[in-house]
């Protein structure tokens, strides 16, 4: 099965604080980087890195070529990637010293992606190709509705939250990647805990993965719940950890012969998903996760497997991560 990730581009500004500044407050940062970023971005690579191959749709803007050429340089299909004279899109990012983050987004070129482009990149997939999407290109809703018209198997990732996500149908979506504050949201609850609890009573069909940070995730498909521990790190940069998860994991799913994966195998995306972002938060951008090979994440596989008592996880034969 094919894979197009319809996502973001973005150049990251980040900085690190002593705390998240507060309304009114000045305050000096320790340090500065500029990285390669946006949702869409950490997916393809996660993806990619993965040995998967697969099509980056979007929109480059002004300045944002070093983006493209980066993702050239790890495999990844640009032929359905558009131009566009709109300044790149771009986020401000402030990390604390525990790696927890607070992002500003700034869409740009990320906004100029038309109902047309649309249906031009999907007019090349067919039923049961899979779908990477997220909130931070304009026209969401047409998009979700397009692919899941044409069959597609939408994996979403339901972020940043705005109207336009929390007014979603999601009948048809294969899966939805939310953390705690997006899950709670979407269902309209309280809690994550609620949250999570009302998406499985009102899409019963849908793919549910709900990451906990340290806590590592959970997840509910076709009645059954997996519950995985996190990989243990030293976190330096959570930025980027879910889009690295989310990547990992559909590039495992479309590997799988067509129908529905058994239990087995969503467990082993899972935790495909869970060691790739383990990698992430290990620096900042993307440049923990590019320095991952079939070799480093086969051995922190085998670690993990040991210490979650995972037998049977071993690193799969269709995947050259």
């Amino acid at each position: 099965m094919n894979v197009v990730n319809f996502g973001s581009l973005n150049l990251d500004h980040v900085y690190a604080v002593d705390h998240f500044c507060r309304a009114g407050e000045t305050i000096h940062t320790a340090g500065y980087t500029q990285n390669a970023g946006g949702k869409g971005l950490n997916q393809s690579i996660a993806v990619a890195r993965s040995g998967q191959a697969l099509c980056h749709a979007g929109m480059l803007g002004a300045g944002g070529e070093p983006l493209a050429q980066l993702l050239e340089g790890c495999g990844v299909d640009l032929r359905y990637l558009g131009r566009t004279e709109t300044p790149q899109g771009h986020a401000i990012i402030q990390v604390q010293p525990d790696g927890q983050n607070c992002i500003f987004l700034y869409g740009g070129s990320n906004q100029a992606v038309t109902p047309e482009d649309i249906d031009a990149v999907l007019s090349h997939f067919a039923p049961g190709d899979y779908l990477l999407m997220q909130n931070e290109l304009s026209n969401f809703t047409y998009l979700l509705r397009a692919a899941v018209g044409r069959g597609l198997r939408v994996v979403l990732n339901a972020s940043p939250i705005s109207g336009e996500v929390l007014a979603a149908d999601l009948t048809g979506v294969d899966w939805l990647v939310v953390n705690e504050i997006e899950c709670a949201a979407i269902a309209g609850c309280s809690t994550a805990e609620e949250g999570y609890a009302a998406l499985r009573a009102r899409y019963p069909r849908l793919g549910i993965l709900l990451t906990l940070g340290s806590e590592g995730s959970v997840s509910w498909k076709d009645g059954v719940e997996i519950r995985q521990c996190a990989y243990p790190v030293q976190a330096v940069d959570t930025t980027g950890a879910g889009d690295t998860f989310l990547g990992a994991l559909a590039g495992y799913l479309s590997t799988l012969p067509p129908g529905l994966p058994s239990f087995e195998e969503v467990k082993r995306g899972i935790v495909y998903g869970t060691v790739a972002a383990s990698f992430t938060c290990e620096s900042f951008s993307a440049d923990a996760l590019l320095s991952m090979t079939k070799e480093t994440f086969r051995r922190r596989l085998e670690e993990y497997a040991e210490m979650c008592r995972l037998p049977d996880i071993r690193l799969s034969s269709a995947s050259a991560c």
